[in-house]
């Protein structure tokens, strides 16, 4: 049956409008942004098995153009669509978070850090540099790989702090196995940056670890 031919309530676009986006599932969604099926199955169908072929949403959104042109009923204009909504979730949620305080809307950061960092198939760790009002001045990927002392350097950690002429800090690191537990290694290193950035009065405000759920080291007591 042709969503067109589904009771009004639900139909995603419908749904969508008179209660929220939120309220959607992913496969709802993506229905949305693929707009039609294929013969046989509607959007909603067609979303569904790409969401099962792919294994998740996380799992369609950073795979590549290849990967992702093997889904049936998806292709290369399509792929260059989601990379474009994607991006422009970054970037808005980019300008929010420089407008005010970050530690007035935490949720934001999360978002912002997520969309970040969550797909990328290596270790980014990054960091949010702030003003002496919590400001966003910048945000920058540091270092790739895995993440422990021998490859996250208090030294350029440092560098860039003063080139930014930050007052504080939130780092962040993705944990491309979606375990976002933090390890041994991520709370020495954390340990470490704090007392390095302390000789120079700057704050380090949140570690986040972000995986298929976020962690935040503040909230863990772990700073």
């Amino acid at each position: 049956m042709a969503i067109k031919d589904w009771a009004i309530e639900d139909r995603p676009r419908e749904k969508l409008l008179r209660c929220s986006a939120s309220s959607l599932s992913d496969a709802e969604l993506l229905a949305i942004f693929l707009r039609t099926g294929i013969k046989g199955k509607s959007a909603v169908d067609l979303a569904r098995d790409v969401l099962d072929d792919a294994g998740s949403l996380h799992a369609l959104l950073s795979s590549s153009e290849a990967t992702f042109c093997l889904h049936k009923g998806l292709g290369q204009a399509k792929f260059v669509q989601l990379k474009a909504v994607v991006e422009m979730s970054r970037r808005y949620l980019d300008e929010k978070m420089k407008r005010g305080n970050v530690l007035h809307d935490i949720s934001a950061v999360e978002d912002y850090l997520t969309l970040k960092l969550r797909h990328s198939p290596y270790e980014i760790f990054a960091c949010i540099f702030l003003d002496n009002k919590h400001r966003v001045i910048e945000f920058e990927e540091l270092f790739r790989g895995t993440i422990d002392s021998a490859s996250v350097h208090p030294r350029e950690v440092i560098r860039r702090v003063i080139f930014h002429n930050a007052a504080a800090v939130i780092f962040s690191h993705n944990h491309p196995s979606g375990v976002a537990e933090p390890s041994q290694a991520d709370k020495q290193i954390t340990q470490l940056l704090k007392q390095a950035l302390a000789l120079i009065d700057v704050r380090v405000l949140d570690h986040f670890i972000i995986g298929d759920e976020i962690v935040s080291f503040a909230q863990r007591g772990l700073l």
